[in-house]
């Protein structure tokens, strides 16, 4: 059996900073501008950003209209969603369902040019850091990464882009003064931005996007997601799929038997559930271990029950 409760369960604030750490990019709002002043109308669109200390850089090219924007006023917002790669984005569109996601409201702030360079010299780090850890992946880790398609998965290979462009970028910091999670229900919840920053990002959630995609990808861990649903938490499922990974457990979307009618017909119905892990997984490699040991576990429990 695996622990549940809250305790197996993020905060509002870890779920934040999860989400920001394992993304790099997200769309910016800013008021437009020109020679005379704010318009009062917002603009919108996507940019790739990195977080240090809890707050985003974002890079954007020279000629963007958002550099011009806030030379005029610095109020922006940003907003990041949950990773959502492969064909998550076409089966939660099926079902009207969007990934959870984070809202920030605050200033942007260009930075001058010692300032750009050292976030560009953090981001070169942050980038090593993850391509040496992948290359010191074990077997087990590597086959859930072979079934993603990695150059479009991997965090680092998306920022790396950034530095080996041709185009001139400017660096923004963008200084949050407020923040919100949104659930994939809509539902929405104010949280506190301290805790945000003072929450440390998941040791998984670099790699979330690869290792979502990777087991959704495969056909037999998206059947090992249905017999956890079945033997971890007793639900009668004939589909699922991963949402998302932290070192607590799996966020799953699984289709289970919904509850009986007044007619008395009962029918499959998509619901997020909650998979806790036994013990926290502080590494890659321990949640492909406990992942595995899971999967094992599962198909012993079922064949055990069938009398296979």
């Amino acid at each position: 059996m695996f622990k549940g409760g809250k305790a197996s369960v993020l905060t509002s604030a870890e779920k934040c900073r999860n989400i920001l750490a394992s993304n790099w990019q997200g769309y910016l709002n800013t008021v437009k501008a020109d020679a005379k002043g704010s318009k009062g109308e917002i603009y919108t669109s996507k940019v790739r950003y990195f977080v240090k200390r809890g707050k985003p850089y974002i890079w954007l090219p020279q000629n963007d209209i958002h550099n011009v924007n806030t030379m005029i006023d610095e109020r922006g917002s940003f907003a990041v969603t949950s990773p959502f790669p492969g064909p998550l984005p076409n089966f939660l569109k099926s079902i009207k369902k969007l990934p959870a996601r984070v809202a920030l409201m605050g200033e942007v702030l260009p930075l001058k040019d010692e300032k750009a360079r050292l976030a560009g010299e953090s981001l070169k780090e942050v980038i090593s850091s993850e391509r040496s850890m992948i290359e010191k992946f074990s077997y087990s880790v590597l086959g859930i990464l072979s079934s993603s398609s990695l150059g479009i998965t991997c965090r680092g290979d998306n920022l790396q882009e950034l530095l080996d462009s041709d185009k001139s970028y400017v660096v923004l910091k963008f200084n949050p003064s407020s923040c919100m999670y949104i659930d994939s229900n809509g539902g929405t919840h104010e949280v506190d931005l301290e805790e945000v920053q003072a929450t440390k990002p998941d040791p998984l959630s670099s790699y979330t996007m690869s290792l979502v995609d990777g087991i959704n990808q495969s056909e037999a861990r998206r059947r090992a997601l249905i017999l956890f649903c079945i033997t971890h938490l007793n639900k009668n499922a004939k589909d699922a799929y991963l949402l998302s990974i932290d070192r607590k457990g799996l966020d799953v979307l699984g289709k289970v038997l919904g509850p009986i009618r007044s007619d008395g017909s009962r029918e499959y119905e998509w619901r997020e559930l909650r998979v806790a892990f036994r013990e926290e997984a502080h590494t890659v490699e321990t949640f492909c271990h406990q992942l595995v040991d899971m999967e094992e576990e599962a198909l012993k429990s079922i064949s055990n029950f069938s009398g296979i």
